[in-house]
């Protein structure tokens, strides 16, 4: 599939299928996040894996943002492995590597038929508590992944967009 399509075909699924995600497919989802380009190639990032009754369930407790996903993605970066930047005091890494690798997830999974939701609407640090990290681990954004219901359609405003010369500034 050409990367426009496959771009154009992504959308966030707010409702899932029963249909549990096959371990293969769910091993070429996480296999697109490691390959995902990092800082210096520090790779900083983490991702648990929540798919057990037991993990999803208070998973649940925490947020309503799952949308009967089978899987949910946790990802995360350790601030003892992100890059810093020497010229800025501030300034690192760890969440656009955690984020760049989330993407390349997120569309390995539309390429293999399987939904996602990308959520940030969420308590980092009872996600971060239910999962037991460390204090140099932090959370930045969880990934549901599943088949999609037969119901399951864009959001309203999934289609509007600004146009280009509003986002873009040539000099």
């Amino acid at each position: 599939m050409a990367f426009g399509d496959l771009a154009l075909r992504r959308f966030s699924v707010r409702k899932y299928s029963e249909r549990p995600v096959e371990q293969g497919k769910l091993d070429q989802v996480l296999e697109a996040a490691r390959i995902a380009p990092t800082a210096k190639n520090l790779q900083p990032w983490r991702v648990h894996v929540l798919r057990s009754p037991e993990a999803l369930a208070a998973f649940d407790e925490l947020t309503t943002m799952r949308f009967g996903a089978p899987v949910v993605l946790v990802f995360t970066y350790s601030e003892d492995e992100d890059w810093k930047n020497p010229l800025e005091e501030g300034i690192h890494s760890g969440q656009q590597d955690a984020s760049i690798a989330a993407t390349h997830a997120m569309l390995q999974a539309t390429e293999l038929g399987l939904g996602t939701c990308w959520c940030n609407y969420l308590p980092n640090a009872r996600v971060a508590a239910l999962l037991g990290l460390p204090k140099s681990e932090h959370v930045v954004l969880t990934l549901d992944v599943g088949y999609p219901a037969a119901e399951a359609h864009p959001a309203h405003l999934h289609w509007k967009r600004k146009p280009l010369e509003e986002l873009v500034d040539y000099r």
